[in-house]
């Protein structure tokens, strides 16, 4: 965008008044109405913007255990000794169901999930007296690898990429940790897409026959379909954390968090200011009208004071709001907040162009002196 020329010379060339109708016109605009900032739609008010930094992150955690607990699918190595003869010593791995329990050979299943290895061993030993399958046996439980979710995380964070998380402390907020935290771009709304898969353990199993027609191994699940679970995603706003029912944000292996990345449209300040350009719209902050002008170094005129604001939005034409900044220094509700895309244009006016004419004339006699 060019700069608006001050160039006293300049200034004192007949104007149009309204530029900003002008511009309208040029445009397209099939409407010249004007609202006032007590007449604008409320539908077309800025909103407030929410500063990231500030949302209370710890309510987008889920009900987790600790570290040391026993989780679904974890794989764990149980050993039983039943005497002093080695014989008598076996260990097993054992994957924990996602019911929550071991199958432990001989003995049948044990439910450990969310119980340390201590308490997984005493609950395994009480299944082997219980059940009479050992009289004083000695378990050891030993976690040989924890079950962990990789999660992909994109958009507005420190650190995208994939996380891995313990399962059963998988959720939004540990991921969002785990990626070093959102960035000063990062918006309010955070998606979450959960994949979705067949279980391996749906269906019946296909059994092909032998040479002598008997039944012979497991070849497929092809015969019965197995249970499919759709794919599905959640969006969250973060500006509306702690308000409504507590949602879910626990995480499956697989899925993919996508915080949005604001990239505003810039705030165009032109007209009697002594920086008319485009400037970004600043991160988690809220500008109103005083400081679009303040950005912009000030008026140019010292009766400056006649203010067109024009607000566009996709699919609609532009709202034209007409203010003065006597206005907005005096009545708070008159300092107009600001949205991307604004565009605030300090007009000309009678007394600004009688100004622009002094000074002009002032020019031109000082330079004849010499």
């Amino acid at each position: 965008m060019m700069p608006v020329s001050t160039n006293p010379r300049h200034s004192i060339r007949p104007r149009r008044l309204g530029i900003v109708l002008a511009w309208l016109v040029v445009c397209g605009c099939g409407t010249t109405k004007v609202y006032t900032t007590k007449t604008l739609p409320a539908n077309w008010h800025a909103k407030p913007i929410a500063n990231v930094t500030s949302f209370d992150l710890t309510k987008l955690s889920s009900a987790t255990i600790p570290e040391d607990l026993i989780a679904c699918e974890d794989v764990l190595e149980v050993t039983i000794a039943s005497g002093v003869e080695r014989e008598t010593i076996q260990t097993m791995p054992a994957r924990v169901s996602e019911a929550g329990d071991v199958d432990v050979l001989h003995v049948g299943r044990v439910k450990v999930a969310g119980l340390d290895l201590a308490e997984s061993e005493a609950a395994i030993h009480r299944a082997c007296v219980e059940r009479e399958i050992y009289r004083t046996p000695h378990v050891t439980v030993v976690m040989k690898r924890p079950k962990v979710n990789r999660i992909t995380v994109l958009g507005a964070v420190e650190k995208p990429g994939v996380v891995e998380l313990r399962n059963g402390n998988s959720d939004l907020l540990q991921a969002l940790v785990q990626a070093e935290g959102l960035t000063k771009e990062a918006g309010s709304m955070v998606e979450i897409h959960h994949p979705g898969f067949r279980p391996l353990d749906q269906g019946t199993p296909r059994i092909a026959e032998g040479p002598d027609g008997q039944p012979n191994q497991l070849t497929s699940f092809e015969d019965t379909p197995a249970k499919t679970i759709a794919s599905r995603t959640l969006k969250v706003d973060l500006t509306s954390l702690g308000t409504g029912t507590k949602a879910n944000y626990d995480l499956e292996d697989g899925a993919v968090v996508r915080v949005e990345k604001r990239d505003p449209p810039a705030l165009q300040v032109i007209g009697l200011v002594k920086k008319p350009d485009r400037y970004e719209f600043p991160m988690g902050k809220n500008m109103r009208l005083t400081d679009a002008i303040a950005l912009a170094g000030g008026t140019s005129n010292q009766l400056a004071d006649k203010v067109f604001v024009i607000r566009r939005r996709e699919g609609t034409e532009p709202m034209l709001v007409s203010t003065s900044i006597r206005k907005a220094k005096r009545d708070g509700s008159e300092n107009m907040l600001l949205e991307p895309g604004d565009t605030v244009s300090i007009e000309q006016t009678p007394p600004t162009v009688f100004l622009d004419a002094i000074k002009g004339i002032g020019v031109n006699l000082g330079g004849a002196l010499f």
